[in-house]
């Protein structure tokens, strides 16, 4: 069979099934299908090399309201036990996370219900690294995004758009999270920025930060905003400066606690 009689055929079987569906519902699935197919695109763009996006955590790593994430308790022992197992204490927002719509709209999807076409995603960096090291509450503006798209051209449907602010190289350091005073301060998006990429169809964001909101943030705004949207956030990311800005993809391992408002999560990216 010839290669262009294939392709037309794929096209015309793809052209009369889309004419079955009308309204709402084929707005979302197509979409979801638009979202997988892009996936699978960027997986098949990716040479194989596999850049760890999670960092490592215990009770010491920095959290939002300072209490530890984290509490290990040993269960058994191997002198007693002849085996070795910890019992956890987890709170669901520490350490490389995941941030699913629940967390700040009643009634949203929990993390145990995300999209699983949206778990493995084309990988945008938009990096502001710069000014961030001028301030260290800048913000990814719509003019960041805007200058991405000039660069790599339109973020496909059902990305995952990730800030790098440089703050991963912070960890083990106060500054990670707080300012001298102890003031929180560290870099985020602006709400601008995701109301564009909402328009754009990506389906998650992601920071290298301590929150999806700049450390100053006195409103939340983009947790109030992109969550009930019915997308979802990564906080705490580590590495993506060893990634290029476009052409990897994000290998998303959410929990899958039911009902969970989010969780600590293994983070993967290939390139």
């Amino acid at each position: 069979m010839c290669t262009a009689c294939l392709i037309d055929g794929v096209k015309s079987h793809m052209l009369s099934r889309r004419s079955l569906f009308a309204g709402a519902g084929a707005t979302a699935a197509m979409g979801a299908a638009a979202g997988l197919l892009s996936a699978r695109t960027a997986l098949a763009q990716s040479a194989g090399r596999v850049v760890d996006l999670t960092h490592t955590y215990d009770s010491d790593f920095p959290t939002f309201d300072g209490k530890p994430g984290i509490l290990y308790e040993i269960d058994k022992n191997f002198d007693a036990d002849g085996y070795h197992l910890f019992k956890l204490s987890i709170f669901e927002h520490t350490g490389t996370h995941i941030d699913a719509p629940l967390h700040f709209a009643e009634g949203g999807t929990s993390v145990d219900a995300l999209p699983v076409e949206n778990l493995i995603a084309p990988l945008c960096i938009v990096d502001i690294s710069a000014k961030a090291a001028e301030d260290p509450n800048a913000v990814v503006e719509p003019a960041d995004i805007e200058a991405w798209i000039s660069a790599h051209g339109e973020i496909p449907a059902g990305a995952c758009v990730a800030m790098n602010s440089g703050w991963a190289d912070k960890i083990g350091d106060a500054s990670w999270r707080n300012l001298p005073d102890g003031t929180m301060a560290f870099p985020g998006f602006s709400k601008a920025a995701t109301d564009l990429l909402a328009a754009t169809g990506a389906a998650s964001i992601g920071v290298d930060t301590l929150s999806l909101d700049p450390g100053n943030s006195a409103d939340f705004a983009v947790h109030y905003s992109w969550l009930p949207s019915g997308r979802f956030g990564i906080e705490g990311l580590a590495s993506l400066g060893q990634l290029p800005a476009a052409g990897a993809t994000i290998f998303i391992g959410a929990p899958k606690h039911r009902g969970g408002t989010g969780g600590p999560a293994r983070i993967l990216a290939m390139v």
